[in-house]
């Protein structure tokens, strides 16, 4: 189905690297940069480096964290898709805005529309994202190396976790010659997880379903094994409802959301108000009479909060944290 296709364009981005990444501090571009050239291996395919980038083009808001945390902002040239601000710090904000947008257009299923060529006029030394339509091997033959989230090659991921955040981590911090922040990154991202843990209340484990509503459509989409909303769920003590199904995003009937009767609901969403993502899911015929819906125990948030493996993640961790502490439970 298509939403299954757009939204699954997941894998492993291995970061089994085949030059020796730099532990320096070196700002790129310009001389030679000690570990450069480096290959690192993305979705299956070999991507070559010189030098640190220098002129990056950014067409998804997975990615920025990473790059926030890394200090190298400064090297971003161009972009284009929508950057929530409910994501990020002031100071990130105020740098993305310095950079040029193509374009926010995006399509119904909520996904960047925009042309290889485009892409290509801008001259970037690095993509990082892959908007639908755009291939890795139109963007390569003219020279432009693309970074793919984890969660975004097509093979697909096996059991992801936070492991996938700090092997994230500590890839971009070899590519962009950063790799001391990187290692500090991921301390900071295991003390968090930490804190989250040592600060959860007594009680039994809820069972939980991470949806997607497909506004208009009277359909839901559900976050099974393979996504990020398994291990952030378990984190918090809860059972993803759906995480004995071996797929990470799938559609799924009401009639087996309600044979599965979660006792809290997340839904996720990537455009509108918590209302009307909420009204989405009450819109489906037969909502009113699962437990959630009963026990007004449902909570809305961002895509990336869950989805896919970033340091955003932790963010949507602890803000399920506090809300899992005050939420009814059956």
């Amino acid at each position: 189905m298509k939403r299954y296709l757009a939204w699954s364009a997941a894998g492993l981005l291995a970061v089994a690297l085949t030059g020796c990444g730099s532990s320096g501090t070196g700002s790129g571009g310009g001389g030679t940069t000690a570990g450069f050239p480096l290959t690192v291996e993305n979705c299956g395919v070999d991507v070559r480096f010189e030098e640190p980038p220098s002129r990056v083009m950014i067409v998804n808001s997975a990615p920025l964290q990473y790059l926030s945390t890394l200090g190298v902002l400064d090297r971003l040239s161009s972009r284009a898709g929508v950057f929530p601000p409910e994501y990020y710090s002031e100071e990130t904000l105020a740098a993305v805005d310095k950079v040029p947008s193509l374009t926010d257009r995006l399509g119904s299923d909520g996904h960047l529309k925009i042309s290889t060529e485009s892409i290509i006029a801008e001259e970037p030394d690095l993509v990082l994202g892959l908007p639908d339509g755009v291939s890795r091997e139109a963007l390569s033959a003219a020279g432009v190396p693309v970074l793919n989230e984890p969660s975004f090659c097509p093979d697909g991921i096996q059991n992801p976790g936070y492991e996938t955040i700090y092997e994230q981590m500590r890839l971009y911090g070899k590519v962009f010659d950063r790799s001391d922040q990187a290692e500090q990154a991921v301390k900071d991202l295991q003390q968090r997880i930490k804190t989250v843990e040592a600060g959860l209340p007594e009680h039994a484990a809820r069972k939980v379903a991470v949806l997607w509503p497909y506004r208009g459509e009277g359909a839901t989409g559900a976050y099974g094994k393979q996504s990020m909303a398994t291990p952030q769920l378990e984190t918090l003590g809860a059972q993803n409802v759906f995480g004995d199904v071996d797929k990470r995003v799938f559609e799924v009937s009401m009639e087996e959301l309600l044979a599965r009767d979660p006792d809290a609901i997340v839904l996720l969403h990537t455009d509108g108000t918590d209302q009307e993502i909420k009204q989405a899911l009450l819109d489906i015929p037969g909502s009113q009479d699962l437990r959630a819906v009963k026990n007004d125990a449902i909570t809305v948030q961002l895509f990336n909060f869950t989805e896919p493996p970033t340091p955003l993640v932790l963010d949507g961790l602890e803000r399920l944290a506090a809300y899992f502490k005050e939420a009814p439970t059956s």
